[in-house]
């Protein structure tokens, strides 16, 4: 019964956003129609799904697609790893992170932006600056969430733990590493937003491949559709890997409070 009644609102909430969407759709298509606005300005998506479907049958989207994939899948793993890791560390030493705060907050609230042509000068024009520039967006809020995971474990809890002389690597596997894993998610989902959002500015400022190029060129050349699909594209990957680490922590953690129905 408990499963009907999950699926059941699953397909009500897919149902609400594929209306939601045509809706959005017909009044768009309506309005171009009406107004007669030029298409450089603002395509039907009629136009703009030719041009989607284009790119895809063409070939032309693939390679972009793959290589921003791939900055973000890379620069959010080595980002979640080392923040998770730092995140520990400070919890475990006091004074580390009195040290350090200053610093990771300082890091994290600098515009990123800004960053990328330092990066570039750094690491170079190619794959590896985007991807550091993914990284540093993805550990403050990894660090974050393991912080407050681990915080956030009982003292009667962590008690029974030295009662039963539970090994540092026991302790971490079988009752910090659980406990965290709740927030350590929804820090995941922040990460995995930050990372595609960074792999598409650094890619527009400085990239000659991925989807932020292809949305630089196609406003270079007042191509509309093209950018407008590109942009389509963008959200699609970017909604994939949220979703994809929500159905990852729907299997993970399905005993935690947040997934009863």
């Amino acid at each position: 019964m408990k499963k009907h009644s999950k699926l059941q609102k699953s397909i009500n909430s897919i149902m609400e956003y594929v209306i939601s969407i045509l809706f959005f759709l017909i009044i768009w298509q309506i309005y171009v129609h009406i107004s007669k606005i030029p298409t450089y300005v603002l395509p039907s998506p009629s136009i703009v799904l030719s041009e989607l479907f284009n790119l895809f049958l063409t070939g032309d989207i693939w390679f972009h697609l793959f290589i921003t994939s791939a900055e973000v899948i890379l620069g959010f793993v080595i980002g979640s790893i080392l923040g998770m890791i730092l995140g520990y560390i400070i919890v475990k030493f006091e004074t580390l992170k009195l040290a350090l705060m200053p610093y990771l907050i300082f890091a994290q609230t600098a515009p990123k932006i800004a960053l990328v042509p330092l990066f570039v000068i750094w690491f170079g024009i190619g794959f590896t600056s985007k991807v550091i520039l993914i990284i540093s967006m993805v550990i403050f809020p990894v660090m974050s969430g393991m912080i407050t995971g681990v915080d956030s474990i009982p003292e009667d809890s962590r008690n029974l733990m030295k009662i039963l002389k539970s090994s540092p690597l026991q302790l971490f596997t079988q009752l910090e590493l659980p406990y965290s894993l709740p927030s350590l998610f929804s820090s995941f989902k922040i990460g995995i937003v930050q990372a595609v959002i960074g792999a598409i500015v650094a890619e527009w400022i400085s990239g000659k491949q991925g989807l932020g190029y292809l949305l630089t060129y196609a406003s270079s050349t007042y191509n509309t559709p093209m950018l407008i699909a590109g942009i389509v594209v963008t959200i699609v990957v970017g909604v994939v890997t949220y979703e994809l680490i929500g159905f990852i922590e729907n299997k993970l953690i399905y005993w935690h409070d947040s997934k009863s129905f």
